[in-house]
């Protein structure tokens, strides 16, 4: 499949990090999604209904961003990714970078940062 769904850039403060002080007052990060799908039906109808929404894959990882937290980004990423998986069908893959773009570290630094890629059988294997 080479069909993607792709939202970059998606900035929110969570509470997300190693240490007290960015589990307390938080750290802004930077969310990419990446979600291979078929777009052939959607291409043909120009409906909505027939695709994955944007809006709402969005709206579910700025309210899982800002919710919850995390020590690593790598079990913020993994969680978001099979929360995607269970609701929304029709996605085979879901690939998402995740940035922290205020780093505790000496120096500076624009940006630290994680990248994982899931099926959806490697998620919800039974």
């Amino acid at each position: 499949m080479t069909d993607r769904i792709f939202i970059e850039g998606i900035k929110f403060h969570g509470f997300h990090g190693l240490t007290r002080l960015e589990r307390r007052v938080g750290v802004r990060l930077s969310v990419d999604v990446y979600l291979e799908t078929s777009l052939a039906v959607s291409g043909a109808s120009d409906d909505v209904k027939d695709t994955v929404d944007y809006r709402k894959i969005h709206k579910r990882i700025l309210t899982l961003g800002r919710e919850t937290s995390h020590k690593l980004l790598e079990s913020f990423a993994t969680m978001v990714i099979e929360d995607l998986f269970r609701r929304f069908q029709g996605t085979d893959r879901i690939t998402m970078k995740v940035r922290k773009e205020t780093p505790v570290l000496d120096g500076i630094v624009d940006s630290v940062g994680i990248e994982i890629s899931r099926s959806r059988e490697e998620v919800l294997a039974p």
